[in-house]
């Protein structure tokens, strides 16, 4: 792969919708898998509004478009796990999105930074999409049927999303003094927040056979990245771990703001359509 090759915009004509081979409508989750399936919703969800911010202010107007489609495959991602949610509460995805309160989502620390410049995007990009590529590779023989059926559509569509931020990590890391010197400051200031996403929370004692343990993934993980980084000639970051909590609801500051506009016309007007 060269640092020069342009990336691909990707089209994706149904990423919002719910699948009926997906969701079944008669599956209820049990307590414990809805509380996973709302990590990995939440987790979805907050990286597709982030990703959002781009549109019309990318670097480039193929870069509008295939990060307008990388969000809505997040998005439908999201729905379909919020879905699964709130099935054992009888809750619907909306009601999980639009109205629920900071301290009660359950996303990790990665996904509520800031998008930065692009360079910062796309070092967020580089490590949630193989995170999410290796999670949804093991999630696809779930215990769960639906969990596994979520899981094997989405890491179709994680692969492009993988492919598109290698790609560009490439890019500028082989481009300009500039490009270089800001993708090396993106991946130190993203690297932290790692290691939360490998925690095993006490949930998972719980989840054998639904869902694999995160420090499970680390390895395969850990390749993936270095494989990119060593053909960029990028070293691994070190220096500070973040302490995490966002799977407990403890958030930074950054969430709120992006809750409040995701979350406003919702709240403004309960209950209308459009």
């Amino acid at each position: 792969m060269s640092p020069a090759a342009e990336p691909v915009a990707h089209v994706s004509v149904d990423a919002v919708a719910l699948d009926a081979e997906i969701i079944d409508a008669g599956a209820v989750a049990t307590t414990d898998v809805a509380e996973y399936a709302l990590w990995l919703g939440d987790d979805a969800l907050i990286l597709a509004q982030q990703l959002g911010h781009w549109i019309s202010r990318a670097p480039e107007l193929e870069e509008d478009v295939a990060l307008a489609n990388i969000a809505l495959d997040l998005l439908g991602h999201a729905r379909s796990l919020l879905h699964h949610a709130g099935t054992a509460t009888g809750r619907t995805e909306d009601d999980l999105a639009y109205f629920r309160d900071e301290r009660d989502f359950r996303s990790a620390h990665l996904f509520e930074q800031p998008n930065g410049d692009f360079a910062h995007t796309i070092a967020r990009q580089f490590i949630a999409a193989h995170y999410l590529r290796k999670l949804y590779e093991r999630l696809q023989v779930s215990e769960d049927a639906t969990l596994g059926a979520i899981a094997a559509k989405a890491v179709k569509e994680v692969d492009y999303h993988r492919d598109h931020a290698d790609q560009w990590v490439l890019r500028l890391a082989g481009g300009t003094d500039e490009s270089r010197r800001r993708m090396i400051v993106a991946l130190s200031d993203l690297w932290p927040y790692v290691d939360e996403l490998f925690a095993d929370e006490p949930l998972y004692e719980r989840l054998d056979g639904i869902a694999p343990r995160p420090s499970m993934l680390r390895e395969a993980f850990d390749a993936s990245v270095a494989s990119v980084l060593s053909e960029a000639e990028l070293d691994e970051p070190r220096g500070f771990v973040s302490s995490g909590g966002g799977r407990r609801g403890r958030h930074s500051d950054r969430l709120g703001h992006i809750l409040a506009e995701m979350q406003v016309l919702a709240r403004a007007h309960p209950g209308a359509t459009w």
